[in-house]
Order: structure tokens, then sequence, then C-alpha cells
């Protein structure tokens, strides 16, 4: 099926005063479009639209853009700003203005705006504009990972299999291992914990999807791996290589993950054993890994905690940990932003772009996950609705009922509105429609009622009867065989005339 999108992102360049271009091409206020395509395959194509508004400050803007430094002129400038999701604000202050550190050309805020100073004409703040659109709303690369069902693997960065496929929920686990009881005795106040970190970030995301939270303590699950013994370090080392072979022995003691409806992140901290003690983890230079952690694709993460062995050999077993939970939830959130495809990008020198604090991602970061996850969805539904119609091909006895054919109407209109809505520019109500057509496609295809056709086809069908009815039918055929015989047989007997 050939999927035709079109991306429209309402951007609004303000000039302050002291920083207008010589060489507009019309006075102030007027509107702009600028197209894009993005190549991708012969089923789907893109093409980023950006409907650019150029205008001067309002008073308010003047004031907010006064303050001593960057951050507070973000901060003042959010309530000012349009609020719509996947929208962007340029403010453009004078070549002069001392709200920029020195040799910063464009500050990037941690709502939906950016500060760019003035310099050059139209031509070089043209650059700039695209070069903020790339880093906070999409690039050829996000919506190409988005799409990698319908990309040839060539075209697809290392990145784009990393992500987290979209999905309406997920389940987040935290497992803490003790693999020695014996001689630890581990606290962590995971609650407290979730409830400071974690918390902030999935209410920020509860727009993306619904999110479950739970954590278990697990004793006596090891590593599949025994790790090597550094004679020079006196520590233990596990090697990049050896660290695909550490999931499956603990998945192994996870809990099933097949039980849930949605895809499980995993996040483990593990206290090695007394004999493993200290253990840390090499890169592939063979240096050790700072965080002590290594992440897992699509599956989560791991954490090494080491414990401080105590000098004196008598004191008693076991050893009271308290795990220090700020160290180790910012190794889980930095582990949780790259599983969503949220990791900052190599910027050029004249950017500054603003740390998004407690919520860890920026209104920015927010919007392109909603724009990768939106178009990921219409091509997840067109791909679902084109299985079922050839399914539906295949079986000519099957009976389709009226709400599975309702659910499919449901979800093609909420597709079709998904793709007008992204063309408006509004991306919010564009995502709904989305996930709404995910919902309808997948009860569609899931429905019971066309599921006992996709197990029992007809050829299966006789495979199971014939065994039946096998030994019933032989009598019933040697009785016909029996009376054509004796018809015929009658027929050659000469009739008797008196």
């Amino acid at each position: 099926a050939l999927v035709q999108f079109q991306l429209t992102v309402p951007v609004a360049v303000v000039f302050a005063p002291g920083s207008v271009p010589g060489d507009l091409p019309r006075p102030l206020p007027f509107r702009d479009v600028q197209e894009m395509e993005i190549p991708l395959n012969l089923r789907t194509s893109v093409m980023s639209r950006y409907e650019i508004i150029y205008r001067s400050t309002t008073a308010q803007e003047d004031v907010a853009l006064r303050a001593a430094t960057a951050q507070e002129a973000d901060a003042a400038l959010h309530p000012l700003q349009d609020a719509l999701l996947g929208s962007l604000t340029t403010y453009v202050v004078p070549e002069t203005s001392s709200l920029l550190p020195q040799g910063i050309n464009i500050y990037v805020g941690k709502h939906r705006s950016a500060l760019v100073r003035a310099g050059g004409g139209l031509a070089t703040l043209h650059t700039c504009l695209q070069q903020l659109t790339q880093v906070m709303s999409f690039t050829s690369s996000s919506i190409a990972a988005a799409l990698s069902d319908r990309v040839p693997d060539g075209q697809l960065g290392s990145d784009a299999r990393r992500h987290l496929k979209s999905s309406l929920g997920y389940e987040i686990t935290f497992s803490l291992l003790n693999p020695d009881p014996k001689s630890h005795t581990v606290d962590w106040d995971i609650e407290d914990a979730v409830n400071r970190y974690v918390q902030p970030v999935l209410d920020k995301l509860s727009l993306v999807a619904n999110f479950s939270v739970d954590s278990q303590i697990l004793y006596y699950a090891v590593l599949g791996v025994t790790p090597r013994f550094d004679k020079e370090s006196s520590s233990f080392l596990l090697s990049t290589h050896s660290l695909p072979h550490v999931i499956n022995p603990v998945e192994a003691r996870l809990g099933s993950s097949a039980a849930s409806l949605y895809p499980v992140l995993n996040f483990l901290l593990y206290v090695p054993e007394r004999s493993h003690t200290p253990l840390y983890i090499q890169d592939k230079d063979g240096a050790p890994v700072s965080t002590n952690a290594f992440h897992s694709p699509r599956w989560g993460g791991i954490m090494v905690y080491n414990v401080e062995t105590p000098a004196s050999p008598q004191s008693s077993l076991p050893l009271h940990v308290d795990v220090d939970m700020v160290r180790v939830m910012e190794v889980f959130l930095a582990q949780l932003r790259l599983l969503f495809g949220l990791s900052r990008e190599e910027l050029p020198a004249e950017f500054l772009m603003e740390s998004p604090g407690n919520e860890v991602l920026a209104d920015w970061e927010l919007d392109r996950l909603l724009w990768a996850h939106t178009i990921e969805n219409i091509a997840t539904v067109s791909t679902t609705l084109t299985s079922l119609a050839q399914l539906l091909d295949k079986i000519g006895n099957i009976v389709i009922k009226d709400n599975v054919a309702s659910e499919v109407y449901r979800a093609v209109a909420s597709a079709q509105s998904a793709m007008a809505k992204l063309a408006a520019g509004h991306l919010h109500s564009a995502f709904q429609a989305s996930k709404e057509a995910v919902t309808s496609s997948e009860r569609a295809f899931f429905d019971p009622s066309l599921l006992h056709l996709l197990y029992f086809p007809d050829d299966q069908k006789f495979a199971i009867y014939i065994p039946l009815f096998l030994p019933v039918a032989v009598p019933i055929l040697l009785s016909l065989a029996k009376i054509v015989r004796e018809t015929r047989q009658r027929k050659k007997e000469p009739i008797k005339m008196d």
C-alpha cells in the first residue's frame, strides 16, 4: 500500500528590536512556506512542510528577552508561546545581545523555542532554521527509523533498530539481583526513587503511552558469564563480547514477559557476589566503563553495583548494603532515554542546548517522539489491514461479522484522519488518531471470529474428519459396490418368456 505523508511544522520566527535583517522580501509580518522531500522508497513518500510566520516581538516578549541569561529568557518566554505540540518558535536577538554566551549563536531551550543571534541576512537565518528543525522536530533518519519495516536496511542508521517500537503501553520492571545473600543484605529504596526520579519522566511520557512500574528482588540470581580475574588491578572484568551472554540466564529468572500485553523494559541492579568483587565492565578498547553499566536495545539495561569489602576479614556477615539510588537512577534514566531514541546528537560548536533538568526530556524531545510514533502507527495500521485483506482473499469461506467490518472502517478512518491532521500541523490530535487506528486494526485482525478459520482451513478439516468417517464409510462403499454388481448381473440374464 502506498502511503504518502505530509508533515507540517508550524514555525514562528520572531525578531527582537535591532535584529531584523535588511534583505527581508516583504515588511513584517508575513508568511512563507518551505517544503522538503524526505527520500525513503517507492511505497512511502514523505514531504516535510514548514509553515513559517515572520513577525516582530510583542512588548511582553521584549521584556522576557531582557533577562540576564538565556535560561531565564527561556523560562519567561514559555508562557507567551503557542503551546501547540510540534510547533517551534525562534527568537532572533541582535548580534550584540549578551543573552547568548560568547561563541554561541543558537540556544535550544527546554520547551519549544530557541534563541538565534542575528548575523548575515535571510540566507544565514534559513540555514539556522534548517539546523533547528532537524534537531527539534524530525530528521530523515528519525523518519526512516520510524518506518524501519518499510525501508531497505541500507538506508537505516545503526540506531534505527535500537529504539522501542511504538506501543500503546510499556511495562517497566526494576530488579535487584543479589546472588550472594549470605554475604550481603542489600537495601534499596526503590519506591521513593521511582516517585522522585522516574515518575516525572513517565508523567511527561504519559501522552505517548500508558506505563506501569513494578520492582522485585531476586536472590541467588547469577550472571551467565564467569568474570575474568585481572591481577594488575586485582579486580574482576566483564569484556564487551561476553555481555550478550549475561542476559539470557538472568532473563529466565525475571518472570515471564510473555504474559504481558505490552513491551517490558528491564532495569537490573546487580550486586556481585563476594568472591567476584569488585566487578568492572570493559568497553571495546578494554577500558573500564565509567557507569559500570550497559544497555541492550529494546530490552533494557544492567548496572553492576560494587560493595566495599571490609578491611578486617572478621567482620560479621552478611554485610549491610544501602544502595545509593541517586547514582543508580541517573544510569537507568539515561538508558531509558536511549531505549526511546532520545539520545542527544552531536551538535555544531555554535549550538548550546539546555538540559531538561528533573523531567529528563524537553518538550521538543517529546514532540520528536510523537512525530516518529505517529508515523510508525500509521504505517503499522497500513501493514495490518493489508495483511488482513490478503488473508481474507485466501480463505474463501470466511464470514466477516459486522463488528470486524466496523473496526476495519474505523481503523481506516482514524488513519486517514491522522494523515490529515499531520498535514494540517496538529501533531497531538494526529497522534491520538493514529493510536485509535492501531487499536481498531488490532481488534479486527485478532478478532476471535476470524481465529478459528485461521487455524482450521479446509485441508486441515479433511485431515481431521477422514480418519473418523473412513471406518464407517468402508461397509457402506462395499454394500454399494455389491448392489451395482447385482444390478449389472440382472441385466445380463435373459428374461424367460412363457
